[in-house]
């Protein structure tokens, strides 16, 4: 049997923050963050350091941590981690999905991939640098943040927006990336330097209301919503080689016919359907197509009642180069001339484009060097992801952001993808240790 890892200061956190509960349902006073920035305030609330809790309501408090440099003119490092996590069904879990409970060296619970692991081993990370006294002349931030899961608003965009000083940063580290993959030319690891844009869209589809005994007196949206929702799904675009998925494909070194496949824009997404690696396959599918995803449909009225109108929210996500007008246009296309008229298309929030930062960077060495201690073999190698994280507010305002993290082989790339915001959600506590050393390397390596 393998050897299993011992707990580490960050299990017993991520444990808690599990526990807390703090869903994010998409309403605005949902998420309750303010008790994990509470739960997380001691943790680094040490001698030298600066903490504040902000928010736009009470119960969507922030926290942020500041260790100051020595140098006021030297750069500041932000290590950004949030505190929401998504709804979880717990009849599709094994264990209870906000027990934390440590199971054979693993952490179970909502958020323990996305991503209250990283904001946990976060935590313990700054306040080690606290308690050690590191004299870097640069500055260390840590920020727990609300609402990510729903888009930031009440999150890091209203800290920006409200407390730009206090977050602003010149080097921004958050989630996702860092899981080895194993190839035939060796290990890689992925950092997140792009992410696809969003356009989130609510379609109300208009019908006319009858009662439910005499249907032909009706005109059912409903039944034109499912249509329009199937037309939706039928959807395959080809896929577009764009110049991010070109450095990836490249610096990922794969074998001929798999680099091939990966940028033919024809047989990408039959590869895709196919390939038995599902995260894997997936996750190259998304990173090359404007994905359209119909998940909410809502209908007023009851069970003898024909409804005048339904609401269909889909989720769009964008690629590099693609605008809100790009989305619209698909819309009617797929929604078609014979429906256009019944339907309106709302996007439901501000234009959300995809980012991307430099490789080239202090920050991209500094991640290569803490790597490089763990897997010397291994290679640190661009990468962009399919959903949408914090980061892309930082980049807009000038800050090179990666998504990363540091995974310890046990946990598989596919089971690492498949775990976003699905049942099942776990952590080795291996990863835990490798993650809560990766931020305090990187930090010293980058300010110092």
């Amino acid at each position: 049997m393998p050897t299993v890892a011992a707990p580490n200061a960050t299990t017993e956190l991520l444990q808690q923050l599990i526990r807390l509960q703090c869903v994010n349902t998409g309403a605005p006073d949902s998420g309750d963050e303010t008790r994990a920035a509470d739960l997380l305030r001691p943790v680094v609330d040490l001698p030298g350091v600066e903490v504040q809790s902000l928010g736009p309501l009470p119960n969507r408090q922030s926290l942020i941590a500041r260790l100051p440099g020595t140098d006021p003119a030297a750069p500041t490092l932000l290590l950004l981690g949030h505190t929401d996590v998504v709804p979880a069904p717990p009849d599709d879990w094994r264990h209870d999905p906000f027990g934390g409970e440590l199971i054979d060296g693993w952490v179970w619970g909502r958020g323990a991939i996305d991503m209250l692991c990283v904001t946990a081993s976060m935590a313990v990370a700054f306040a080690e640098l606290a308690r050690r006294r590191v004299a870097l002349p640069g500055t260390v931030v840590f920020a727990a943040v609300a609402d990510e899961e729903a888009g930031g608003d009440a999150g890091a965009g209203w800290l920006l927006d409200h407390h730009r000083d206090v977050v602003m940063a010149d080097y921004v580290l958050t989630e996702c990336g860092g899981t080895p993959m194993h190839t035939a030319s060796g290990m890689k690891l992925p950092v997140l330097v792009a992410e696809k844009g969003a356009a989130w869209t609510r379609l109300v589809v208009h019908g006319r209301a009858a009662h439910g005994s005499t249907p032909l007196m009706g005109d059912n949206a409903l039944v034109t919503a499912s249509e329009i929702v199937r037309r939706i799904a039928a959807y395959r675009p080809l896929a577009e080689i764009h110049d991010t998925w070109r450095g990836y494909v490249a610096a990922m070194d794969f074998d001929d016919e798999l680099e091939r496949v990966l940028l033919d824009p024809v047989g990408l997404r039959e590869w895709a359907e196919q390939h038995p690696d599902r995260g894997f396959a997936a996750d190259c599918h998304a990173c090359t197509h404007m994905t359209l995803s119909p998940n909410v449909l809502r209908a007023d009225g009851k069970t003898n009642t024909i409804p005048g109108s339904v609401e269909l929210e889909v989720d769009i996500r964008t690629l590099p180069g693609q605008t809100d007008d790009d989305v619209r246009r698909v819309l009617e296309d797929l929604i078609g001339d014979d429906l256009i008229g019944r339907v309106d298309i709302h996007f439901m929030h501000e234009e959300w484009l995809a980012t991307a930062s430099p490789i080239d960077s202090p920050l991209w060495r500094a991640v290569e060097r803490a790597s490089a201690s763990v897997y010397p073999d291994a290679r640190c190698v661009p990468a962009i992801t399919p959903g949408g994280t914090d980061a892309r507010f930082y980049r807009r305002d000038g800050a090179t952001s990666y998504g990363y993290g540091l995974f310890s082989r046990e946990l598989s790339y596919d089971d690492y993808v498949s775990m976003f915001h699905a049942a099942n959600e776990r952590c080795d506590v291996h990863s835990l240790a490798l993650m809560e050393q990766l931020w305090s390397d990187i930090a010293v390596d980058l300010l110092r």
